[in-house]
């Protein structure tokens, strides 16, 4: 029983780490397509959304379907836990990546507001987060797990430099307040992917640790051994 539970938490990880490469993608070709101003660089987007929502609901089928036949105890009981937490994370990225394109799509009718300097940026480290989350759940690094959530102090700092940029735009011109608004949307969902990056991280915290860090607020304190 042991061995066969190994190997169906094996494909389960698999399927899991099938669903983060595709995600990592999708913030890449949301970005690429606002930088390049191309619209037909998203259509891979819409695609790999919806072999997401299939992942989604395959491994949540087999977690309940592991937890009914093995009744796991203990740390593999919080991996198949955590693991469809996880999934749901990665769900709401690609979901965020379908917003981006949407307000994207909006953008496009109307010419470049400014360069773009800081959103490339937010989405490199927001995308670098969710892989370091990903590597800490797959090496069961609870130092990785952290360091991913000390990483959003900085995503959240460039957020709120772009959000002040951009109203300067508003009060110089008051004609520009739709572009404005589609980049204050598209700025903030990269900031909320780097949110769902925590998330897992602090899911991988307690599926190692076995205690729940969400509402610690000192993350210095906490152990990695």
């Amino acid at each position: 029983m042991s061995k066969q539970l190994d190997q169906d938490l094996n494909r389960l990880k698999e399927k899991l780490l099938t669903m983060a490469a595709i995600a990592e993608k999708m913030i890449h070709d949301t970005i690429t397509t606002l930088v390049q101003w191309d619209p037909d660089i998203f259509q891979p987007v819409i695609q790999a959304e919806e072999k997401m929502d299939m992942l989604q609901r395959e491994i949540d089928e087999d977690t309940v379907r592991m937890i009914s036949v093995y009744t796991p105890v203990a740390s593999d009981l919080r991996l198949l836990l955590m693991t469809t937490r996880i999934t749901a994370e990665l769900e709401r990225i690609a979901d965020k990546t379908m917003d981006i394109g949407f307000y994207t799509k909006t953008l496009f009718k109307e010419a470049p507001l400014k360069p773009l300097i800081d959103m490339p940026h937010m989405a490199e480290l927001s995308m670098n987060m969710l892989k370091k989350a990903m590597d800490a759940y797959t090496e069961k690094s609870v130092e990785e797990a952290l360091d991913v959530i000390k990483m959003d102090d900085k995503v959240d700092e460039i957020h709120d430099q772009l959000f002040r940029e951009l109203m300067t735009y508003v009060l110089a011109d008051p004609k520009s307040i739709n572009r404005v608004l589609e980049l204050v949307l598209i700025a903030r969902s990269f900031e909320r992917i780097g949110d769902h990056a925590v998330n897992i991280s602090e899911d991988v915290y307690y599926m190692v640790k076995g205690l729940d860090i969400r509402h610690i607020k000192n993350i210095d304190e906490l152990t990695i051994e």
